[in-house]
C-alpha cells in the first residue's frame, strides 16, 4: 500500500551524517513506491523564536503553512536531527514551537 511520507531534516548543515540517512530514506521509500517529501528546516524562510510564547500567536510565514499543509497529508512522519547536548538543534525545535501550535497541533 502506497503511503504519503514526509521526511523532516532538522540538521542545520548541509553536509552532514543526517543528511545522507535522510537522503537514503528517501531513495529507498521512493524506489518502494511511496510519495515522499522532504522538509529541510535549515532552507525555510521563517523566524524560529516564540516570542510571546502561546499567549499571542504570531502570523505564520508562507514556508510554515506549507509545513503544516505536508504534516496533515502524510501518513507517516520521519525526523532526523542529531542530539545535541541532550536535545534537538534550536532550529528544529523552533520550528516545532512555530508549527506545532494550539488547534493545530493540540487543544
Amino acid at each position: 500500500m502506497k503511503k504519503r511520507i514526509l521526511v523532516i531534516m532538522g540538521h542545520p548543515g548541509t553536509q552532514s551524517f543526517c543528511a545522507s540517512l535522510a537522503d537514503a530514506y528517501v531513495q529507498g521509500a521512493t524506489d518502494a513506491g511511496h510519495a515522499v517529501q522532504r522538509i529541510d528546516v535549515r532552507d525555510l524562510v521563517f523566524d524560529p523564536i516564540l516570542h510571546e510564547g502561546y499567549r499571542q500567536i504570531q502570523a505564520l510565514e508562507p514556508d510554515l503553512l506549507a509545513a503544516q499543509q505536508a504534516l496533515q497529508g502524510a501518513d507517516h512522519l520521519v525526523f532526523i536531527y542529531p542530539t545535541w547536548w541532550g536535545g534537538m538543534p534550536a532550529l528544529l525545535k523552533g520550528f516545532f514551537e512555530r508549527v506545532l501550535l494550539p488547534g493545530f497541533a493540540f487543544k
